[in-house]
């Protein structure tokens, strides 16, 4: 019996930073970006921050020869900004939302990550091979390093992706994962992604690898990037990734890595303010099934999350306080307002010789107080249920540990 034959994948994997209005020189770069993909001929193509639908129509017109195969993933008000491209037929999709996407009030940078928080699968069927399950998305931002109010969330966003990968790809041969993670390699946030659900970093795995120094994809280099935020970092950070894992009888390895290095070829601008990411992967089939493991060792792995749980726990502790905070000045601020009726009345009953302050002011104050009312009200809801998915985590974090530490 002939041995069946191998597939060799390559993979493209951009943040576009394509924010309507808003992102320099936008439909240029989107037009750089579909005259290269076809030139290149990827199989798989994963795009985030396409916050316009009219640029991925665009773009889908562009690569309909090339990329017969392509969705875009809709959600919410301004949409996930996700979207793939492929030359293979696609079998399914399903956008996930992560249930923790930051605060609304600190909304920081030209993306406005609070609004997306996107995660999204789909199903692709790669010819002589099984299905790949394929995952194109992006967690949410650091913006400080030093003082990271977001990282109780995007740890959350971890968790929810590493248990919706494990969950999912059980009808798939291969797991495909390439996006804008927003974490450094050594965070705790990427290793209890590669703990929990046994994926190969392509950039580490790479047989040779061609870009920029230490595969960084944000760099200082590049025209589009703010300068200040990468002081700390003169080469650059790495927080976009290709990752990968086979899960039964398969073997993927990884022959080549390449990011692009500044300035698109005979331009000068380059794609984006992020570099892109491109993988070729040989994908082949073995004797005998593999099963499903977890990539590191189960003593290893409890560390992880331990230390994942402990930041989580960190986070629900302040938001418990951001809840009792806004709570309290809700009811301050209700018991003005009662205050200002109970004055209204007695005015109007005859009990005061007069007013005690002008109409306009008394008109204004009642209006601030229902303002703040209506402010700390919103900011108690949300942070209740900030503590709630905080908690929810927690617990979800302690069972793994325990069955962690049953089997070792």
């Amino acid at each position: 019996m002939e041995a069946e034959p191998a597939l060799r994948l390559r993979i493209f994997d951009l943040n576009c930073w394509a924010v309507r209005y808003l992102s320099r020189r936008r439909q240029e770069r989107v037009r750089l970006i579909g005259d290269t993909l076809c030139q290149e001929g990827f199989d798989l193509v994963l795009l985030q921050e396409v916050w316009s639908e009219q640029d991925y129509n665009d773009l889908k017109v562009k690569l309909a020869g090339c990329y017969p195969f392509s969705h875009y993933f809709r959600s919410g008000v301004i949409g996930s900004g996700l979207c793939v491209f492929s030359r293979f037929p696609i079998l399914d999709t399903l956008l996930y939302q992560y249930s923790l996407n930051g605060y609304p009030y600190m909304v920081s940078g030209v993306g406005g990550t609070w609004h997306h928080g996107p995660g999204s699968r789909a199903g692709v069927g790669v010819g002589v091979t099984a299905p790949l399950l394929s995952l194109s998305l992006q967690l949410h931002a650091e913006y400080c390093r030093d003082k990271d109010a977001y990282l109780p969330h995007r740890l959350v966003q971890a968790w929810e992706l590493a248990q919706f990968i494990r969950h999912t790809s059980k009808a798939a041969d291969v797991v495909l994962l390439g996006g804008d993670l927003n974490m450094h390699p050594e965070d705790v946030g990427i290793r209890l992604l590669r703990g929990w659900t046994g994926l190969q970093d392509a950039f580490a795995e790479a047989t040779h690898f061609e870009g920029c120094k230490n595969g960084c994809t944000l760099v200082p280099d590049n025209c589009f990037t703010d300068k200040s935020e990468l002081l700390p970092f003169p080469l650059g950070i790495r927080i976009d990734y290709i990752l990968y894992k086979a899960i039964s009888s398969f073997t993927v390895k990884c022959e080549e890595l390449k990011t692009t290095t500044g300035s698109a070829p005979g331009m000068d601008i380059p794609f984006s303010d992020h570099e892109a990411v491109m993988a070729t992967l040989h994908i082949q089939r073995q004797g005998q099934p593999v099963g499903a493991t977890l990539g590191t060792a189960d003593l290893a792995l409890a560390d992880v999350v331990t230390e994942a749980r402990t930041e989580v726990g960190v986070g629900l502790r302040a938001a418990q306080r951001q809840r009792y905070s806004s709570g309290r000045m809700a009811v301050l601020a209700l018991l003005l307002l009662l205050l200002q009726a109970v004055a209204a009345l007695g005015t109007l009953a005859g009990l005061g010789a007069e007013q005690p302050f002008p109409k306009l002011s008394f008109c204004l104050l009642a209006f601030l107080a229902l303002g703040a009312l209506v402010l700390a009200t919103g900011l108690h809801l949300f942070h209740t249920m900030e503590v709630k998915m905080l908690h929810g985590t927690e617990d979800q974090m302690w069972m793994a540990l325990q069955a962690l530490q049953e089997r070792s």
